[in-house]
C-alpha cells in the first residue's frame, strides 16, 4: 500500500474526481486493465446499532466470499430502485438506502468492467431471510463488542475481496468515497487477486485505510 502523487484521472471513476483526495493505492501492476464495456451493479449494507449485515455467497462469482447485497441493474431500472429489489430478493427485507460510494471493478477473466454503486442503510424493516444466493449474517462493525458479548462475530476481513478492507473504513464511517480494484488470475494459486487499486475520499478528511 502506498500513497503517491494525485494522478490527473483514474479510468472509471473521470466524474468528480476533481473532488476526490487519494487516502490508498498500490498493486504490482504498473497500467489498468483495458476494458470496451460497463456493466453497472448495486452493492447494498445494512447497518443495525453496532452491527452490520453481510451475505455470505452460496453460489456463482465470489462463491464463499462475504459482501452486501446487490447485482445488476436491469433495462428501465435505475440504480437506486435495482439496489432496493436486491436487498429484498437476496435478505428480504427493505432500507432506506443512501449511495455512499463508487467501486469500479475490473478482472482478467471477463470482457467488461463492473461499475458498482454502493449503498449503505442504516435500519432495515421486514424480516430477514436467506436465498438461493446468499446467507445473511450479523456482524460486529468493532472488535471489542464481539469480544464484550460474544453475540455476533467480527467482521471477517479475511473472507472479503481482497481490497474490500481499503474501503470498507468509509463504508463504516459514513464517508462518501470512490475507488478502482483490478484483478488477474494468479498461475500459482489460480484465483483472483488484486493487481491494481486506487482509492480516495469526496472532500473533508478521513484516515488511511490500514
Amino acid at each position: 500500500m502506498s500513497i503517491s502523487s494525485m494522478p490527473e484521472s483514474i479510468p472509471g471513476l473521470e466524474k468528480d474526481f476533481n473532488l476526490l483526495r487519494e487516502t490508498v493505492s498500490g498493486g504490482t501492476s504498473t497500467k489498468w486493465i483495458d476494458h470496451k464495456k460497463v456493466k453497472f451493479y448495486t452493492n447494498a449494507f445494512i447497518f443495525h446499532e453496532n452491527k452490520v449485515l453481510l451475505g455470505y455467497k452460496k453460489r456463482g462469482f465470489g462463491l464463499h466470499k462475504y459482501n452486501g447485497f446487490g447485482g445488476k441493474v436491469e433495462l428501465g431500472e435505475t440504480s437506486p430502485e435495482a439496489a432496493a429489489r436486491e436487498l429484498e430478493e437476496e435478505a428480504g427485507i427493505k432500507s432506506a438506502l443512501k449511495h455512499i460510494g463508487v467501486l469500479f471493478f475490473l478482472s482478467d477473466d471477463e470482457d467488461c468492467a463492473f461499475h458498482i454503486d454502493i449503498y449503505r442503510g442504516d435500519g432495515f424493516t421486514g424480516v430477514i431471510t436467506e436465498s438461493e444466493e446468499m446467507r445473511p449474517e450479523w456482524f460486529f462493525t468493532h472488535a471489542d463488542d464481539s469480544l464484550d458479548t460474544g453475540a455476533a462475530p467480527s467482521i471477517p476481513y479475511e473472507q472479503l475481496w481482497e481490497t474490500d478492507p481499503y474501503w470498507f473504513p468509509y463504508l463504516l464511517s459514513n464517508t462518501p468515497f470512490r475507488g478502482r480494484a483490478d484483478f488477474r488470475t494468479d498461475p500459482d494459486e489460480g484465483k483472483l487477486l488484486p493487481c491494481k487499486w486506487w482509492f480516495g475520499v469526496l472532500g473533508g478528511s478521513a484516515e488511511v485505510a490500514d
